[in-house]
């Protein structure tokens, strides 16, 4: 996980959007393109070019779609939504403070990744 940031529900998350990126301004140069949902389509694509130099690609529904499609990249962000809600401190909304909902999500990632390392032998 390179970047993590939980805000309020009183924040929206196209306002939230850039918690996420900020802090990898200049610490990931190799970092070139974002993909982002259509509710981030706004301020996050602007800032995003001029901050870093990243390229914002929104993923959204094709035009005149009415019904469910599969879109790009959408499976990639749900499983990984998914990976700390297997946790079962993280299974519902139990903290009280965005800093302690941050550290534990960092704490299940950490154990998923330890899992997932092959002995050396």
């Amino acid at each position: 996980m390179h970047g993590l940031a939980v805000h309020p529900a009183s924040v929206q998350d196209r306002d939230g959007a850039r918690l996420v990126p900020a802090p990898l301004v200049g610490r990931m140069p190799r970092l070139a393109r974002l993909w982002a949902d259509a509710g981030y389509a706004g301020r996050l694509v602007g800032w995003a070019r001029e901050a870093a130099g990243w390229e914002p690609e929104i993923v959204a529904k094709p035009a005149g779609a009415t019904t469910f499609v599969v879109l790009p990249k959408r499976r990639i962000v749900e499983r990984t939504f998914a990976w700390p809600g297997k946790c079962r401190r993280l299974a519902k909304d139990y903290e009280h403070s965005v800093a302690s909902s941050e550290a534990l999500i960092r704490l299940a990632m950490i154990g998923l990744m330890l899992r997932r390392l092959r002995p050396v032998r």
